[in-house]
């Protein structure tokens, strides 16, 4: 594999063979040495920043730090998939689908921007909206497994709510996601006061995007998020941006930098048509007694 190829999956590849060493309390020469090759490797290999990377050496660092079947098996697709110019994840193929690629990157985020036109965005999720979203999208889980998946969407929210350097998000939501009905009218009441209420954050820049609005770009846009990973001292970007775009089938990653601007052109033109984040609480609000009524 070179170097010409995609660094989404390098990167991600590299973040949880760091995490799995740690977790398994290991130093870097120590697991080095235990898979017979170089710190200057397992070095370039956590940083993404390695131009060939040896299935063989994924396998065993996995075998060495007693990781999971599921996440051997993840990071084994990231290494291949690392190659790629353009990255595409395609859950049940080289990726499994219980290994979420997506959620690595939204932790390591310094800032994210997004625009949800259909259903609320997961990390603005409260628990009943979530729980009676997945029970749809997957109506053979049990119980069990739904609160689950609700614990680990509430898990990922706290990048937003968490004293210590919280996440920012800058997030257009079309009217559409907001009338919706998931759940119950008792539901919706709860999510539009929970969005009310996310909204007071200094962290969170939250609009509407009215139907009064049309369409800002000309054409319809599906849901994106441009994930961004803060700066250095120099104020240089620690890591490229990239564009996650969400599909059925499976998620794309876009980190070219003409498509990276092509989108923060697109979110600064649907933030000025979208109403102003006091206009649009009170939007939320007005939902919020409409759905209690």
């Amino acid at each position: 594999m070179t170097d010409s190829g995609s660094t989404v999956p390098r990167r991600q590849l590299g973040r949880h063979l760091r995490d799995l060493r740690l977790q398994a309390g290991m130093t870097m020469p120590e697991a080095a040495q235990l898979i017979e090759r170089g710190k200057t490797t397992l070095q370039r290999l956590e940083t993404g920043q390695a131009n060939r990377i040896r299935l063989l050496d994924i396998r065993e660092l996995c075998a060495v730090y007693d990781a999971e079947e599921v996440v051997t098996a993840g990071l084994l697709g990231l290494a291949q998939q690392a190659s790629g110019k353009c990255w595409w994840h395609e859950y049940g193929r080289l990726i499994p689908e219980d290994f979420d690629v997506y959620v690595g990157l939204e932790a390591s985020a310094r800032r994210l921007t997004s625009y949800a036109p259909d259903v609320v965005l997961g990390l603005l999720q409260a628990p009943d909206y979530s729980r009676a979203m997945l029970r749809r999208g997957f109506p053979n889980a049990s119980t069990e497994e739904i609160e689950q998946r609700v614990e680990l969407k509430q898990r990922r929210q706290r990048i937003l709510t968490r004293k210590r350097k919280p996440t920012e998000l800058r997030i257009v939501l079309l009217e559409c996601a907001l009338r919706r009905v998931v759940g119950n009218r008792k539901v919706m009441a709860a999510q539009m006061r929970h969005l009310a209420d996310l909204s007071t954050l200094p962290n969170i820049t939250l609009q509407v995007l009215p139907f009064s609005a049309g369409i800002p770009l000309g054409d319809p846009v599906g849901l994106f998020t441009i994930i961004e990973f803060g700066t250095d001292k120099t104020r240089q970007p620690t890591e490229p941006s990239v564009v996650y775009l969400e599909n059925l089938t499976g998620d794309l990653y876009l980190e070219q930098q003409n498509d990276v601007e092509r989108y923060h052109v697109a979110h600064v033109a649907i933030r000025r048509a979208a109403l102003d984040e006091t206009a649009s609480r009170s939007f939320l609000r007005q939902l919020a007694r409409e759905y209690a009524t």
